[in-house]
């Protein structure tokens, strides 16, 4: 695999999302809330979690266990539109602490886990930082 416009596309979504999300719960949290840089850097990581799921519809690796090309963390794409979807329905019901818990969790599962899983030798990033 080689590094095509569409894998440029996703990585740069994703590494974005990575370094947003804990900057925008962080805006949240403690004794000073800060709602409008929550709801500005909240935003922008939604709009780069859905390049991401986006780019990685068309992302497909042959080498690797796979049906059609999609492997199994392709599972990722529509958890992550699912739970976008639920996050903001709970704030549509005033669920706010629904709404954290998913944005929370979808953060965990969708960036760093799904993050640590392509470093993973064999995958396209893992080779790039692995081999010599």
């Amino acid at each position: 695999m080689q590094m095509t416009p569409t894998i440029a596309i996703h990585m740069s979504a994703a590494i974005t999302a990575v370094l947003l999300g804990p900057v925008a719960l962080w805006a949240r949290l403690g004794r000073t809330t800060r709602p409008r840089l929550h709801r500005a850097l909240g935003y922008a990581w939604v709009t780069c979690m859905i390049t991401a799921a986006l780019s990685a519809i068309f992302i497909r690796d042959f080498q690797l266990p796979n049906a059609m090309g999609y492997t199994p963390i392709h599972l990722l794409i529509p958890l992550t539109f699912f739970s976008l979807y639920r996050a903001f329905a709970y704030l549509l019901q005033g669920n706010i602490q629904g709404h954290r818990k998913t944005m929370q969790w979808l953060y965990v599962s969708a960036c760093l886990v799904a993050g640590a899983f392509t470093l993973v030798p064999g995958r396209y990033l893992g080779n790039l930082i692995w081999s010599n």
